[in-house]
């Protein structure tokens, strides 16, 4: 409570209200776990706030297990409507304006905040490439089932859901080893030669990073987890450049 009424103060002191009637909280917990969750309302202000099975945060939608099923069902369906629109009139755009169109409209919005992603099974994230499938086929004037792995890969250049995930995550990694990250993104990336124990060995002189250990599916998706395991499949060429 005490948290929240700093929050309120700074938000007083910048000329804003801290609105508690629109406050959300969301407990996070394993399937396993869920039902034994405190769900008593959370006093904010003068508002009872109740917890959800689910909250937005920056248009990422977040789910209480963070299995982000809720997410990419609201991805897809608006993907798929906005590719709808698209085809209906893509008979009167080129090639190049429909990519343009694509690219703005459809894949920005899968990248969005895409490291979210990070750790889900393939088959949570099997819809989101059945998006860019699509998208494909649209740009490339393709038939529904025509092969689509040489239009992603020779044509568009596009990568797959799973590989552009791979992709922000080894940005943000490279990132925060340049300084170019916040604080509070750079300090879960610590390269290996920075550890004195491994002065002896031959990791000490590579361009890895350190990945600490954990005990839940949950915590190999965190960042400090994720990315740096990301970081370390890329070849050393890679990694140095």
């Amino acid at each position: 409570m005490s948290c929240i009424g700093d929050i309120a103060d700074w938000m007083k002191c910048n000329r804003l209200q801290l609105n508690s009637s629109k406050s959300e909280f969301i407990w996070c917990s394993s399937s396993r776990k869920v039902e034994k969750l405190d769900c008593s309302p959370f006093v904010i202000g003068a508002d009872a706030v109740e917890p959800k099975h689910e909250v937005r945060d920056l248009g990422l939608f977040l789910d209480r297990d963070l299995s982000m099923t809720s997410h990419i069902t609201g991805l897809v369906r608006t993907s798929f409507g906005i590719l709808r629109q698209l085809r209906s009139v893509s008979r009167s755009l080129t090639q190049d304006v429909t990519r343009h169109l694509v690219q703005s409209l459809i894949l920005s919005r899968i990248d969005y905040c895409n490291v979210a992603l990070a750790g889900l099974p393939q088959r949570s994230i099997t819809r989101l490439q059945a998006v860019i499938n699509a998208a494909a086929r649209l740009v490339v004037r393709l038939k529904k089932f025509d092969h689509i792995t040489t239009a992603l890969q020779d044509e568009l250049q596009w990568l797959r859901i799973g590989e552009r995930v791979k992709f922000k995550l080894c940005t943000m990694v490279f990132k925060c080893l340049n300084n170019c990250a916040p604080r509070y993104l750079a300090d879960n990336i610590r390269p290996l030669s920075d550890d004195p124990n491994r002065s002896r060995l031959r990791s000490s002189k590579s361009a890895d990073v350190f990945v600490p250990a954990t005990k839940t599916k949950a915590g190999d998706r965190a960042f400090r987890v994720a990315g740096p395991r990301a970081w370390n499949s890329l070849p050393a060429s890679i990694q140095e450049t």
